[in-house]
């Protein structure tokens, strides 16, 4: 009986220690990619977004882009743009003809454009998950789960190109099994960028007949 215990208590032992070493290699690994993004001054990365939900069959897959500059960002995705200045958010629908104005949301659970390389950071149990070798590239997968148990969101897989160091990919799975993708086609750094990118001109959307929502 007694031998049964220790084998019992040294199988958990270890079974906590490969744990808390993979957490550990995830979390190195994932801070390594913090510090190569927070090296650029700007990061322009061309995506596509796919959304899937099997019970409903549903999947529809877009096209998008955003340019990143420290907590600005300018967003084309969906037939719309979405531009935050560092202050405040524009929506800019041309099919609606409409802009919306909001202030900067800093709800920590969302993943907003300008959070999209650090959200990670805070917030979010490491596990060291698969590598699969995409086009000969390695893409090491860290499975994220939200401490929040009240959360919508059940788990992110984060794949992340060895060499570079930069994410290739995020795979969001919701409480009601709708998966949510983002692979990255093209990632830029240190682009040449109108002084213009980030800011919002309204007068020029106005003259268009724009209708301007300030929420």
């Amino acid at each position: 009986m007694f031998k049964k215990q220790l084998l019992f208590i040294g199988i958990m032992t270890f079974g906590l220690l490969s744990y808390g070493q993979n957490s550990s290699k995830a979390k190195t690994l994932l801070d390594d990619v913090y510090t190569k993004a927070m090296s650029y001054d700007n990061i322009y990365i061309d995506f596509k977004s796919t959304l899937e939900n099997t019970e409903a069959n549903l999947k529809q897959e877009t096209n998008g882009n955003v340019t990143i500059s420290g907590n600005k960002y300018m967003l084309d995705y969906l037939g719309a743009q979405q531009l935050n200045d560092g202050k405040k958010v524009y929506t800019i629908v041309p099919e609606n003809e409409e802009v919306t104005i909001e202030d900067i949301n800093e709800d920590n659970n969302i993943v907003t454009p300008s959070k999209m390389l650090t959200f990670y950071r805070t917030g979010h149990n490491y596990e060291w998950d698969i590598l699969q070798n995409v086009g000969g590239r390695k893409i090491q997968y860290v499975k994220l789960t939200p401490i929040d148990s009240n959360t919508e969101i059940k788990s992110i897989l984060l794949g992340v190109d060895v060499q570079t160091k930069h994410i290739y990919k995020l795979i969001q799975t919701g409480e009601n099994s709708t998966k949510t993708s983002i692979t990255v086609n093209s990632f830029k750094t240190n682009q040449s960028l109108s002084n213009t990118l980030f800011t919002f001109n309204e007068k020029k959307y106005e003259d268009k007949g724009y209708y301007i929502i300030r929420n």
